[in-house]
């Protein structure tokens, strides 16, 4: 009897211990994975960032806000655009973040992740507002690099680091589509205009220097005469040539030329 009383005490004492265990200890020991930081207050005081690994809390006075490090994608919404040359065009854009101070990311502002949501908002707007159409289209590298570094600029202080921006999408007003298509064949129509022009032009400065050359040494028209038969001539043509010596026409050439005045 002595001892069962004893074992009915140690119980009363062990059920107390064992659900107070139960309901302390998940809320005394923490878990952070590799990728993850614990931004630790004690009664509301900043004590700093722990982890990765297992992190030991006291309950009731401390509490750990879980911060991310991985990078973070978000997109920009499509934003109304006036280009420098007035020209209205929607644009939308990804931003590519991380977390590398995760104490200011959680002591120096609110939400980060709206936070860093708006100032690219505003920062796509104000910088394509000042670039002109065509840049916009071509100089596409360039303006990226000029977002990220005035978001990164604007987030630092936050412990937020930007990695990159793109521009996503670039959509134009139909009227101004057209224009841009009726732009591109005129230019299309110029450089044909001019390909042709030069064409011409070097045809015409060849012939003139065969002709040099032929006026020089007569016996190569005859020669060309004779490469002319050759390629007209084919195995099924019913078309007979009959080469005649070209010494025969020059009397007629001599004579069709300009006559001397007859002397006194």
């Amino acid at each position: 009897m002595p001892l069962l009383e004893g074992l009915v005490r140690l119980a009363g004492w062990v059920a107390p211990i064992v659900i107070l265990a139960v309901i302390i200890l998940p809320q005394a020991i923490r878990i952070l994975r590799e990728y993850e930081r614990g931004v630790i207050f004690r009664l509301g005081k900043l004590l700093g960032a722990k982890g990765p690994g297992l992190i030991f809390l006291i309950p009731i006075v401390d509490r750990m806000v879980r911060m991310d490090l991985r990078v973070v994608t978000i997109s920009v919404e499509r934003q109304e655009v006036m280009t420098r040359d007035n020209v209205p065009v929607t644009v939308d854009a990804v931003v590519y973040f991380r977390v590398v101070d995760p104490q200011a990311a959680v002591v120096k502002v609110e939400n980060f992740l709206k936070a860093t949501s708006l100032i690219a908002q505003t920062t796509l707007r104000s910088v394509l507002g000042q670039a002109p159409l065509d840049d916009l289209l071509s100089q596409r590298e360039s303006i990226n690099q000029t977002l990220q570094d005035i978001i990164d600029k604007q987030t630092e202080p936050w412990g937020v680091k930007v990695t990159a921006v793109e521009v996503k999408d670039v959509v134009l007003p139909d009227t101004m589509k057209r224009a841009m298509a009726k732009q591109a064949e005129a230019e299309r129509e110029r450089r044909a205009k001019v390909v042709n022009a030069e064409g011409e032009f070097q045809a015409a400065e060849k012939m003139v220097q065969a002709a040099a050359m032929m006026s020089k040494e007569p016996i190569a028209l005859q020669l060309r005469f004779l490469q002319t038969m050759r390629e007209i001539s084919s195995e099924h043509n019913t078309t007979t040539f009959l080469p005649v010596p070209i010494d025969l026409f020059t009397p007629f050439m001599n004579k069709s030329g300009p006559t001397k005045p007859p002397e006194p």
